[in-house]
């Protein structure tokens, strides 16, 4: 919707951007309206489990988004982002280096290699699925954070996340590179941020949910 408001200004008289605005600004306060699953976890552990979008591909440990954020909120969180990773790889490694840690909050950003390098789309979310049941199960509170691409491409991403994210009961953060995929001021190359792009990841993952983060 924000391309079509850029692409075609002339297009829309005042009011019809007002009433564009107006349903895109409704669309997103609907995320997160559905019953929230271990909503008040036991845990304090916060873990960020995910690929190189959570590892924080060349920059420095601090320059992480996971890193920003728990600087933002005032609180640690153990960073377990590997790059490369796929789906099937967060899942072989769960166990040992999430659910070991007897979290109260995970961070789960996983699916965008899968869908970079084109793997089935229904098989993508039935890893997530199971990776969310698993750590719900021990008593923790996830966050999924999406990705979405190009739906044209790669499948629709950003529909399937939040689908899977209302029906597991998880927080919900949409397209976790809005606003900073293809900004070369936010990135380090065509698929990675640089610092200034994590943060600003940073700083709408506590925006968004940040009232989660913080019990």
């Amino acid at each position: 919707m924000k391309e079509i408001l850029r692409e075609h200004p002339r297009l829309l008289g005042g009011a019809a951007v007002g009433l564009l605005a107006a349903g895109f600004l409704l669309m997103r306060s609907r995320d997160n309206s559905w019953r929230i699953t271990n909503e008040h976890p036991q845990g304090t552990v916060v873990v960020a489990f995910g690929d190189s979008l959570t590892a924080g591909y060349q920059v420095g440990a601090a320059d992480s988004y996971p890193a920003q954020l728990a600087s933002r909120l005032g609180r640690e969180i153990l960073n377990r982002g590997v790059s490369g990773n796929s789906t099937a790889d967060g899942l072989a490694r769960l166990e040992r280096d999430v659910l070991s840690e007897s979290p109260g909050i995970v961070l789960v950003s996983l699916g965008a290699n899968d869908m970079l390098r084109k793997h089935p789309i229904d098989g993508t979310f039935a890893n997530l699925r199971t990776i969310i049941d698993r750590i719900q199960a021990r008593g923790a509170l996830v966050v999924l954070i999406g990705v979405e691409g190009y739906p044209l491409v790669h499948g629709d991403y950003g529909s399937r996340y939040r689908e899977l994210a209302r029906e597991t009961g998880c927080v919900y953060v949409p397209d976790m590179l809005d606003d900073v995929f293809g900004d070369p001021a936010l990135m380090y190359d065509q698929i990675h941020p640089n610092a200034k792009g994590y943060a600003k990841i940073a700083e709408r993952i506590q925006s968004e949910v940040g009232d989660y983060l913080k019990r």
